[in-house]
């Protein structure tokens, strides 16, 4: 049993599992009837989500020392009680069950996802390796 770190919106593997948004908002111009069809995500769970101040400082992050704050001010969010907790529950279910969590930047190098990957390995996560560059 793994967790996968995707990339909303595109192709889902042979037992993916269900799948998690964690982002801030939906996919834009898509009715909710059309999210797990499409590929977007099965469940939104935004308080994986960085705040919109947060997500605005990673998407400006345009070195690596802007990219390091972005990453320091996630993980604080994410050390907050009910992200805490969330953590361990999604670590403790890799245990047992396929899923993916996921954004949709295109890099998972410049998204919070990059962040959320090591979260879930720091909390104990199977995490299934990275797909390629695009995951």
């Amino acid at each position: 049993m793994v967790v996968r770190v995707v990339r909303l919106g595109t192709p889902r593997v042979e037992g993916e599992g269900t799948r998690v948004g964690t982002v801030r908002r939906p996919p834009r111009g898509v009715p909710k009837s059309l999210f797990a069809a499409q590929d977007w995500y099965d469940v939104w769970f935004p308080v994986l989500a960085p705040s919109v101040e947060t997500m605005k400082l990673g998407q400006q992050a345009d070195t690596p020392a802007a990219w390091a704050a972005f990453a320091r001010k996630y993980r604080t969010e994410m050390s907050k009680p009910e992200a805490s907790h969330s953590l361990s529950l999604l670590a403790a279910l890799s245990q047992h069950s396929n899923y993916s969590v996921g954004c949709y930047c295109e890099s998972e190098a410049h998204c919070h996802r990059s962040v959320l990957r090591e979260l879930l390995i720091e909390n104990g996560a199977k995490v299934a390796p990275k797909r390629g560059p695009a995951c």
